[in-house]
Formats: C-alpha cells, structure tokens, sequence
C-alpha cells in the first residue's frame, strides 16, 4: 500500500495548535484509508533553524513513506523550500517568507509564542542559521503550490509572485497574513497532495 509522509511545518512564533495546522491535519486524516495511508507530522518547531531542520530531516529520513510533500506557513514555507530541495519532493507555500533573514533580522531577542505567550530567546546566531538553509531559486516549478494573500500585512506577496515562477500559484486578492480564508483553499491543497 503506498504511503505518504506529510510534513506540516509552522511559522514563526506559531505552533502545531495553529488553525491552518489543526484544520489541515483533520482534513489529511480524513483523506488516508487502505488504498493510500498518510502519515501526518507537524512538530513543534524550535527556535533555532538549524535544530529545527535536523529534527525535521531526522524524521524524514527514519519515515518508511513511499513518497513526501510539505506544507509550510510563512516561516515554515522557508523551511518548505529548503527540505523540498533537499529531499525533491512536492511543497505547498502559504504566504512563505521567502528569505527569512532578512525578515527576522528585526525580530532578534526575547519573543513570545502566540498561543501560550511562552517567553523564548531568538538569537542573532539563527539569522546565520537561516542564511545557511537559504534556498536562491527552486530548480522544479511543477513541484511547488504557492498561496500567497495580497492582503498580507507582514509579508510582500510580489516577491512570494516572483519567487516561484511558473509554479502553481493561487494569488487571493484580499485576506491576511494567516489566511483566514484558508478553508475556502483547502481543498485545493488536497488536490495538490493526493496528485502524483
């Protein structure tokens, strides 16, 4: 029985408990059954990059799955990018932060989660960390779905546009930068998993 090793990878300061995590999950689990298992992985990511990616590729790499796609939210879509590479398996980006770096480079210091306010320490050391998994051009468009929301207030969608040329894309006219909209698109992501 094929299997598939899906990888749900959230973003910065967020969690597993995220909504796009938490309603994504439901609706892959709902899609395994004897003719194709799923296996669902979203870890609680760390903060630093590099620990965060070994984690991740640890799993991966000790998964018996026949196949992989990833999904990555903002931060997460970086790390989409960077194991979709790696690994030459599908990704889906939401509102990804293509180069994180740069983003983060602001954020360096104490933060907190959002959902449990939990304080951790963003080091300046993890913008290198990011440089390090940076991913300059994805080599196979047809591998790639991005989402990206016009209305995003963190985040360019041009430069998301840009970044995966002659990618799948659904550009969304309005929203924000956690898609709020997003079950309106997921069934949309589950045609791009369930495709071979």
């Amino acid at each position: 029985m094929p299997s598939t090793l899906l990888v749900y990878l959230h973003g910065f300061r967020s969690s597993p408990r995220s909504s796009k995590a938490i309603m994504t999950g439901e609706a892959v689990k709902a899609l395994s059954n004897s003719i194709n298992s799923i296996e669902w992985y979203c870890p609680q990511l760390l903060a630093s990059p590099k620990e965060s990616m070994d984690m991740v590729t640890t799993h991966i790499d000790q998964s018996k799955a026949d196949r992989m796609v990833v999904i990555g939210s903002s931060l997460g879509g970086f790390y989409a990018n960077y194991l979709a590479e790696k690994y030459g398996c599908k990704a889906v980006a939401l509102n990804p932060a293509v180069w994180a770096a740069r983003e983060l480079a602001p954020h360096v210091g104490m933060m907190t989660s959002y959902d449990s306010d939990e304080p951790f320490d963003f080091r300046s050391e993890y913008i290198d960390e990011l440089r390090a998994l940076q991913v300059d051009a994805i080599t196979d468009p047809q591998r790639y779905f991005l989402i990206a929301a016009k209305g995003d207030e963190l985040l360019d969608w041009r430069e998301m546009e840009a970044f995966y040329p002659d990618a799948r894309q659904l550009i969304l006219e309005g929203s924000d930068h956690g898609i709020a909209d997003y079950e309106d698109h997921l069934p949309q992501v589950l045609d791009f998993i369930s495709a071979k």
